[in-house]
């Protein structure tokens, strides 16, 4: 027997691309980058981390629900150490969710992380 298709729940919806899609249990954020991208890795990092946390409580989770991260970095080399100090500080109070971590061109130069995480809600 079929079941029925669920709906899907879209937060902050754009003409090209919504942030947050939700479907059941399941939430979906598009990818996540910060919102001054003028400063360096770590300040970038922990923006994006927090517009993370902030989608997350906007779809009904948080960061102890997520089921995985796509983190895509500018320069791998560089700032593989910086992220991931500010990364560790994030997750220090829940288990590190499963993660991959690759070097990518952006869309902008001055991007320098970008994150793509799966949740679900409690």
């Amino acid at each position: 027997m079929l079941s029925k298709c669920m709906a899907v729940q879209r937060l902050h919806v754009e003409k090209r691309f919504s942030e947050v899609a939700i479907s059941g249990h399941l939430v979906h954020l598009a990818g996540q980058l910060a919102g001054d991208t003028s400063v360096g890795i770590q300040s970038q990092t922990e923006q994006t981390l927090a517009l993370i946390d902030q989608l997350l409580a906007e779809a009904g989770t948080d960061k102890h629900h997520i089921m995985s991260v796509m983190i895509f970095l500018k320069d791998i080399e560089q700032d593989y150490a910086a992220m991931n100090a500010v990364w560790d500080a994030w997750c220090a109070d829940t288990q590190a969710p499963p993660r991959t971590c690759v070097e990518a061109k952006l869309y902008s130069p001055d991007v320098l992380v970008e994150m793509t995480v799966v949740a679900v809600k409690p």
